[in-house]
C-alpha cells in the first residue's frame, strides 16, 4: 500500500512539472548538431535580467525541443553560443522553427556583442494572423513610411506632424485591431512611444493618455516599453524640483521616506506605483552613475523599496536588480569553472583557492590582447619571485583550441608567457557570467574566491606596479583608482 501511495505521490509531481510547460518549440537545424541550444526571456523590464527557461543539446539529426511555461504572452530569444534570435511566445502554443546554414566562425573576425549577428529563424506552419507575423508586418509598414519621408521626422530639420497622422492612418489601414489583444496594446504602446521619441508629443501628454488612471502592468512588456521610455533619465539626473545632489544625498543616507515622497512633487511621480517603479528605474541609472551615486547605497535603496513596497510587481523587480547588479559587484562570489590547460588537463577555479587570481580573457590573435598578454610576461617573473600567493590565469577565448596550442607551443614567444593557459572550451555561460563582450577583459579575484572590484583594471594601466597584495597603507576605491596620501 506504502508502494502504490509513493508511487501515486510520484505520478502527480510528474503531472505537476509537465503541467508547468505549456509552449513547446520544436526546431531542426542544419549543421548545428551537437551544439547546444538553450531558451531566455527576460525577468522584467526594468532590470532585464535574462532567465534560463530550457536548454538542451541539438541532436545527431539535427533536431532539437525546448519547453517552457508562460501565462501571458511573452518575447523569449534562443541562443546558441552567442548567437540569437527573438520571437513572441503565446501560452497553450507548439512552435516549429527552421535554422538555415549559419557560418558559425563569424565571432573570430568581428564583436558580435557590439555588432549582433542574428540566427536565422524560420518559422513553419505558423498562420498568418500569428503576433508574430502581425508585429512584423506592423513594424515594416512603419519602417517603409518614416524612411520614405525621414526628412520630415528628423530632428534636424523641421519636423512636421502632420506626416506622423498620415502614418498613423497608414498603420489602421494596413494593421487594423484584430482579435489579439496583445497585438492591439503592442501596437498603441509602440505607437506611442515612436510618438514621443519623434517629439511629437511631450511627455506630460504621453503620460495623461497612456499612464495617468490607467492600470500599471508590469507583466505586459508592451506597456513597460513605453514606460522605461517615457521615464528614462527623468529622475536620476535630477528633476525640476529636486536636483540630483539632493537625490544623491539621500539615497546614500538610506533616507526612504523623503525619497519616495519627494518624487511625489513631480506632477507625474504623483501615482504612488508608477512613482514606485519610475524610482527603480532611477536607482538602476543610479547604480552605474559614479559621479553623484555610491553604488553599494544604490544597491541598499533598492533592497530597501523590495523590502518595504505594498505592490507585489515590484518586490522581483527590485530583486532581480539586486542579482543583476551582484554579479559583478565587488565582494560577491566568483563561479566556479573546470577548463582544459594546454595539455588539455582539466583546471579548476577552485585550484587556486587562498590566492590571488589574476584572471584575463583573452584571443590569442587579437593585438589588443597580445599587447596585454606581453606586460604580463614583463611583470610576472618578479612578481612570482617576490608572491607565492598570486597566481595569473589567462583564458583563451579563441573557438579553437589549436590557436591557442600553436601561439603558446609553437610560437617564439610562447616560453615567455609561462602561467596558467585554459581554454574556454566553447563555455558561453562562463562568459556570460563573467560579462566578457570584448577582449581583452580582467578579473581581480581575492584569496576568499570574491571579485576584488567591480571593474580590475588591465596592466597596461600601471596596476601590476601596485597591486593589492603587497599594499598596505594606500586607501582604494572599488574601481580600481587610489586616493592620494601625502
Amino acid at each position: 500500500m506504502r508502494r502504490l501511495l509513493s508511487f501515486a505521490v510520484l505520478f502527480a509531481c510528474v503531472l505537476t512539472v509537465v503541467a508547468q510547460k505549456n509552449i513547446t518549440i520544436r526546431g531542426t537545424t542544419v549543421n548545428a548538431a551537437g551544439k547546444t541550444i538553450e531558451l531566455y526571456n527576460y525577468s522584467d523590464k526594468i532590470s532585464q535580467r535574462e532567465v534560463l527557461l530550457d536548454r538542451v543539446t541539438i541532436g545527431d539529426d539535427q533536431t532539437f525541443q525546448l519547453r517552457c511555461f508562460a501565462r501571458y504572452p511573452m518575447l523569449v530569444f534562443v541562443q546558441i553560443d552567442n548567437y540569437s534570435q527573438s520571437f513572441y511566445v503565446e501560452p497553450g502554443r507548439d512552435y516549429n522553427i527552421y535554422l538555415n546554414r549559419f557560418d558559425w566562425n563569424q565571432d573570430e573576425a568581428r564583436n558580435v556583442y557590439l555588432d549582433p549577428v542574428a540566427l536565422p529563424v524560420e518559422f513553419i506552419g505558423l498562420p498568418k494572423d500569428d503576433v508574430n507575423f502581425l508585429i512584423d508586418n506592423l513594424n515594416t509598414v512603419v519602417q517603409r513610411y518614416v524612411s520614405n519621408h525621414m526628412v520630415y521626422f528628423d530632428q534636424r530639420f523641421r519636423p512636421q506632424r502632420r506626416y506622423f497622422d498620415s502614418l498613423l492612418f497608414e498603420v489602421e489601414k494596413q494593421c487594423p485591431d484584430g482579435d489579439n489583444e496583445f497585438f492591439n496594446r503592442y501596437k498603441r504602446y509602440y505607437l506611442a512611444e515612436l510618438k514621443l521619441n519623434l517629439k511629437f508629443a511631450s511627455p506630460k501628454s504621453i503620460y495623461d493618455s497612456y499612464i495617468r488612471n490607467q492600470p500599471v502592468l508590469c507583466y505586459d512588456e508592451n506597456y513597460m516599453s513605453l514606460f522605461t521610455a517615457l521615464y528614462s533619465n527623468a529622475i536620476s539626473k535630477g528633476t525640476r524640483n529636486i536636483s540630483v545632489y539632493r537625490l544623491a544625498h539621500w539615497i546614500y543616507n538610506l533616507d526612504y521616506e523623503r525619497f519616495i515622497d519627494s518624487l511625489g512633487t513631480e506632477p507625474m511621480l504623483r501615482h504612488e506605483q508608477v512613482r514606485e517603479l519610475a524610482a527603480l528605474l532611477a536607482l538602476k541609472e543610479a547604480y552605474h552613475n559614479f559621479h553623484y551615486y555610491d553604488s553599494k547605497m544604490v544597491l541598499k535603496m533598492i533592497e530597501m523599496i523590495g523590502a518595504r513596497t505594498k505592490f507585489a510587481d515590484h518586490k522581483p523587480i527590485a530583486r532581480n536588480l539586486v542579482e543583476s547588479f551582484q554579479r559583478t559587484e565587488a565582494g560577491s562570489d566568483v563561479k566556479l569553472f573546470l577548463l582544459p590547460d594546454v595539455d588539455k588537463r582539466l583546471v579548476s577555479l577552485d585550484d587556486f583557492r587562498g590566492k590571488w587570481v589574476y584572471l584575463s580573457f583573452v584571443r590569442v590573435s587579437d593585438p589588443n590582447s597580445q599587447a596585454e598578454v606581453a606586460t604580463l610576461a614583463h611583470f610576472k617573473d618578479s612578481i612570482y619571485a617576490h608572491n607565492n600567493n598570486v597566481e595569473f590565469v589567462t583564458i583563451a577565448c579563441d573557438r579553437e583550441f589549436q590557436k591557442m596550442y600553436h601561439f603558446l607551443k609553437n610560437s617564439r614567444k610562447g616560453e615567455r608567457y609561462n602561467w596558467t593557459w585554459l581554454h574556454f572550451n566553447g563555455n558561453y555561460e562562463l562568459l556570460n557570467n563573467f560579462r566578457v563582450c570584448s577582449y581583452p577583459i580582467f578579473v581581480l579575484i581575492n584569496p576568499e574566491g570574491k571579485l576584488q572590484y567591480d571593474i580590475t583594471p588591465s596592466p597596461s594601466t600601471g596596476f601590476l606596479l601596485s597591486p593589492p597584495w603587497q599594499r598596505k597603507d594606500r586607501p582604494e576605491n572599488t574601481d580600481g583608482s587610489f586616493f592620494l596620501t601625502h
